[in-house]
């Protein structure tokens, strides 16, 4: 599968990635700011989907098109 994030950069399985906009978490009061680093990311079956851990919301699917690569 070819996943890629929003400038067209491949990401694999155990990258970093870094938020480009403010984006609200559903179910909690958090909020990942632009410019938030997440490490150890896991590739999931759907090529617009990530999982991954941030600092305080754990089991997190974000979409690519709201990240990019560091």
């Amino acid at each position: 599968m070819n996943i890629k994030d929003s400038n067209g950069t491949p990401l694999n399985d155990g990258d970093s990635v870094q938020v480009i906009k403010d984006l609200k978490v559903k179910g909690t009061s958090v909020t990942l700011k632009r410019g938030t680093v997440i490490k150890n990311i896991r590739l999931t079956d759907n090529e617009k989907h990530i999982e991954c851990n941030a600092d305080k919301v754990k089991g997190l699917v974000l979409k690519t098109c709201f990240l990019k690569k560091v």
